[in-house]
């Protein structure tokens, strides 16, 4: 199998959008399951600090890059800032809501303390394995249209749009990994991203488990019955867990690329069905 590289017409476009602004979030939003909006919850609460984290390891290797990777860098810093922007607003609203979750946020703040004395090769695998993931979590909420189903438009609309920009700078923390590792020998590529994926795994997963656990206990959702529900959320119905598992495995291919599954289609319809829906609300700004 050949590697593929990161399409030459690809365009990375920062959408400049805000939502949620001056709104209620209710506290089961999505649904009106806990479930699925502890999952969402848990996730957004890392999304702040931890792209504030891809964009310095990315940032930390931008010197040197060929000129069309440096301006996707570029556009990616750009559209992870909005993301960040917007998790902060939508994290605001979570706590509003009612859920304490300044412990959860401190979890971020003490496992990103621990990276400053790393060196910043290590840092940069941890980005390019984390945004696979987020990569492949967005294509499974645009190619699956139950994943929003009953939520509040205005916040399925936000995570659609962070969805449709993860899958387009999918590539970036990827391609930034290779420049920088362009005297390494292809075996050493790969036992270190593998490593590293199998790292990230379990630290994403367990991270995400504990996270659940804390907001459904302000539910009065814990226990066994806590367990059992996020189990079936990750490995039953919907299958968070289990539907990602075929592009998570991926990743460990010899001649592994982000863009070997070209997903664009994908993205033009998302954005096309996602831009009729926040119209009104640009118009309104």
């Amino acid at each position: 199998m050949t590697r593929k590289k990161t399409p030459q017409d690809l365009t990375i476009t920062p959408r400049d959008r805000r939502f949620g602004r001056g709104s209620t979030q209710q506290r089961w939003w999505l649904g009106g399951d806990p479930i699925a909006t502890a999952f969402y919850n848990a996730l957004s609460i890392t999304f702040p600090k931890g792209e504030a984290f891809f964009i310095d390891s990315v940032r930390s290797f931008r010197e040197g890059v060929p000129p069309k990777l440096e301006q996707e860098i570029n556009a990616f810093i750009k559209q992870e800032v909005m993301h960040s922007r917007e998790h902060v607003s939508f994290n605001r609203r979570v706590s509003d809501a009612g859920y304490e979750i300044a412990a959860l946020e401190d979890v971020v703040t003490k496992s990103l303390e621990l990276t400053k004395d790393r060196p910043a090769i290590l840092n940069l695998a941890v980005t390019m394995a984390l945004e696979h993931y987020t990569a492949i979590m967005a294509q499974r909420m645009l190619s699956d249209r139950s994943t929003f189903a009953g939520a509040e438009p205005e916040l399925a609309n936000m995570w659609k749009w962070h969805a449709i920009e993860e899958i387009e700078h999918k590539g970036v923390a990827y391609d930034t990994w290779l420049h920088a590792t362009k005297d390494w020998s292809r075996f050493k590529r790969w036992k270190v991203k593998t490593i590293m994926m199998l790292i990230v795994t379990r630290e994403f997963w367990r991270k995400r488990f504990q996270g659940m656990l804390y907001l459904l206990r302000q539910d009065g959702i814990e226990g066994p019955k806590a367990w059992a529900r996020i189990l079936w959320f990750w490995f039953g119905k919907p299958g968070v867990i289990r539907k990602l598992i075929p592009a998570w495995s991926a990743f460990f291919l010899p001649r592994f690329h982000p863009w070997n599954h070209d997903d664009r289609t994908l993205i033009a319809l998302a954005e096309s069905e996602y831009q009729a829906a926040v119209m009104p609300h640009a118009a309104m700004a």
